[in-house]
């Protein structure tokens, strides 16, 4: 038999578990998916929009997969410093599959981005996603005006939500407190900002519409600005997707902006310089006005603008962070690799394979990941006959307890599941997502009291 270990349960890790128990032929496979949060997921849970529903129910095609009956779901478990040690795995299972993402965000590099008030995308998404990790709580508070620099899918994404009121988000899973800050909100105005032009953003159309959808708020694009870039006039020779990104851009910039109490204002061809401090917190950010390069890119052009906001959310990418005991491409942010296989100095290191961001980077979609697991799956399997003569453990679950490891199995998360629907009808909502560590490990340790209580004790 065949054990592999699986550490992260998003998307490319469960694809990868999927990929290795649908397989025909011996050896047979058993997967242990580990994950360092109680949850499964990953950024299905964790990342997606609450007003996604239609992307969020991809859970229930993961679930199919978690609860295959060769296949575990440990999670609470962490790998690295104050878990599990790589080497460790190595010891336990005949191969290790890491899919553990992207988990860091890419920064400006300009004065003032430590300003109160400036927050990376992915903080602001970890806490209307209720991230257990998620610390801060005050993004809104005390602002008017916001700024979202990029124009990707996630700055769209924040975009959203900042101009969504209470009874949009109320049937959503989005957190309590959450719900109640933004129904507090005072931002009148948002600035969703990129330093190139709009045939080369990289929100897909799909999103892009969206926020000319949304019911309380109005869009005011300058078609002087669209017009910078070459391709707007006559967007016909760029590819299908950037093509529709105009045409829906040239569409609103034709109309008058609907008379609503918020007001999104997609922005282009300018790069940030600097955020600048108002009453010792971010008042305004600072950009210069750039032009196309002719090559692909953009130049500055010396001009300047200053654009008011109490709230920065920085949305320029993701990026991986080092696993200690694994090679990693500090450059790249990834694990060296080829088809999965991890390099160690440029060879191939025996039962050690990588599948989505930190394989590949941050980019793609969700579906983008189904691909990249089968390409790191076909390579496990093709070397499944050398690594089945090694030793491993005869069951790692059990040597992990002996070790003090208490992973939280699926009837723990079934667990979770349950307190998060009761919280919401509590509430007078649907299912509504427990906040922080103490409550999912509350949750949690019911299924392990449940279970007692059932056996008699």
């Amino acid at each position: 038999m065949l054990r592999v270990a699986v550490v992260g349960s998003g998307p490319s890790g469960v694809y990868s578990a999927q990929g290795l128990v649908q397989r025909s032929g011996p050896p047979d496979v058993r997967v242990d998916v580990l994950d360092r949060l109680p949850c499964p997921y990953g950024l299905v849970r964790y990342g997606v929009a609450p007003d996604h529903e239609k992307i969020k129910s991809l859970q229930n095609n993961l679930r199919t997969v978690l609860e295959d009956e060769r296949v575990r779901f440990l999670g609470g478990v962490e790998v690295g410093p104050g878990g599990v040690p790589v080497a460790r795995l190595r010891e336990l299972y005949h191969a290790v599959v890491y899919c553990v993402g992207a988990s860091t965000d890419r920064r400006l590099g300009v004065p003032g981005e430590e300003l109160p008030g400036s927050w990376s995308a992915t903080e602001f998404v970890s806490w209307y996603s209720a991230h257990p990790d998620a610390a801060a709580d005050a993004f809104v508070a005390g602002a008017r005006s916001a700024v979202v620099i990029g124009v990707g899918n996630v700055a769209v994404d924040v975009t959203r939500i900042l101009a969504r009121t209470a009874p949009e988000l109320s049937p959503t899973d989005i957190p309590q407190a959450a719900l109640g800050a933004l129904a507090a909100s005072e931002v009148t105005e948002i600035s969703m900002v990129g330093r190139r032009g709009p045939s080369q953003a990289r929100f897909t159309t799909k999103e892009l519409r969206e926020l000319g959808g949304l019911p309380e708020a109005g869009i005011s694009v300058d078609e002087a600005e669209l017009a910078l870039d070459p391709a707007y006039l006559d967007p016909s020779g760029l590819p299908a997707a950037q093509r529709r990104n105009v045409e829906v851009l040239r569409g609103w910039a034709a109309a008058a902006p609907r008379d609503r109490p918020r007001l999104i204002r997609p922005r282009f061809f300018l790069r940030p310089v600097e955020l600048l401090a108002d009453g010792g917190r971010v008042g305004a950010v600072r950009f210069e006005r750039t032009v196309p390069d002719g090559a692909g890119g953009v130049t500055g052009t010396g001009r300047f603008e200053e654009i008011e906001a109490q709230l920065v959310l920085r949305s320029v990418g993701y990026r991986g962070v080092p696993l200690d005991g694994l090679p990693f491409d500090a450059d790249r942010g990834t694990v060296p690799q080829r088809a999965g296989r991890v390099l160690r100095d440029g060879v191939v290191s025996p039962g050690e394979y990588v599948a989505g961001w930190i394989k590949r980077g941050p980019t793609g979609v969700i579906g983008t990941n189904r691909p990249c697991a089968k390409e790191t799956v076909t390579s496990l399997l093709e070397d499944a006959p050398g690594l089945v003569r090694r030793e491993a453990a005869d069951d790692p679950l059990a040597a992990l307890r002996a070790e003090g490891i208490r992973p939280v199995e699926w009837a723990g998360w079934q667990a979770i599941e349950r307190a998060e629907a009761e919280l919401g009808a509590r509430l007078g909502r649907e299912v509504v997502k427990l906040p922080g560590w103490d409550a999912l490990w509350t949750a949690a340790r019911t299924a392990g009291s449940d279970a007692a209580r059932a056996d008699g004790f």
